[in-house]
């Protein structure tokens, strides 16, 4: 996997943080670097973990089924992918201004990379991936869009939450086709 399919991975993966941050950001009276900062450590250092986890559990059988891999990589972007258009259709309203304690940050968090757990998988039947590249990019992406998100959301308000998870969406969903094409034409 190249240097761009990475990234591209990344910024699709950063999708769903971007918008609750955004979210955040709208919601917040007043945002501060803290209101900024906080949501962006959660949600970069559980995006750049969930795929880590996803990889090495992945791994554990991948040898297995190598002549499915393509699809199972497929499968799981297209439908990681599929889900966040799906959701970028329903309007689910932002949560109140809410105080950034771990209690209330660690489940937005986890919610927002379950999708990095299965990309992490998918990683997994991809030959030429380098897993730290992959994490620390991901991770990196997602923090710095993180704060951008609170930041234009503070600014502009819900109408880029929907554009950046479907956007996201579609992202995933061609990279999933990407591989389907280079493995069945290789």
């Amino acid at each position: 996997m190249g240097i761009i399919e990475l990234l591209v991975i990344a910024f699709g993966l950063a999708a769903d943080a971007f918008a609750v941050s955004a979210c955040l950001g709208m919601s917040a009276h007043r945002l501060t670097p803290a209101r900024a900062l906080i949501p962006a450590l959660y949600f970069g250092f559980f995006q750049a973990g969930m795929p880590l986890a996803g990889y090495f559990a992945g791994a554990q059988f991948s040898g297995h089924i190598r002549t499915l891999d393509h699809w199972i990589a497929f499968a799981l972007l297209a439908f990681i992918g599929g889900k966040m258009v799906w959701g970028s259709f329903r309007q689910e309203p932002c949560p109140p201004d809410i105080y950034l304690s771990p209690r209330k940050m660690l489940p937005l968090a986890l919610a927002t990379s379950v999708d990095a757990l299965a990309v992490g998988v998918s990683f997994a039947f991809l030959p030429d991936v380098n897993i730290l590249h992959a994490v620390l990019s991901i991770g990196v992406i997602t923090f710095a869009l993180s704060i951008l998100g609170a930041v234009i959301g503070r600014a502009f308000g819900l109408r880029l939450k929907t554009a950046a998870e479907r956007m996201g969406g579609f992202v995933l969903i061609l990279m999933g086709v990407k591989i389907l094409i280079e493995h069945l034409a290789g």
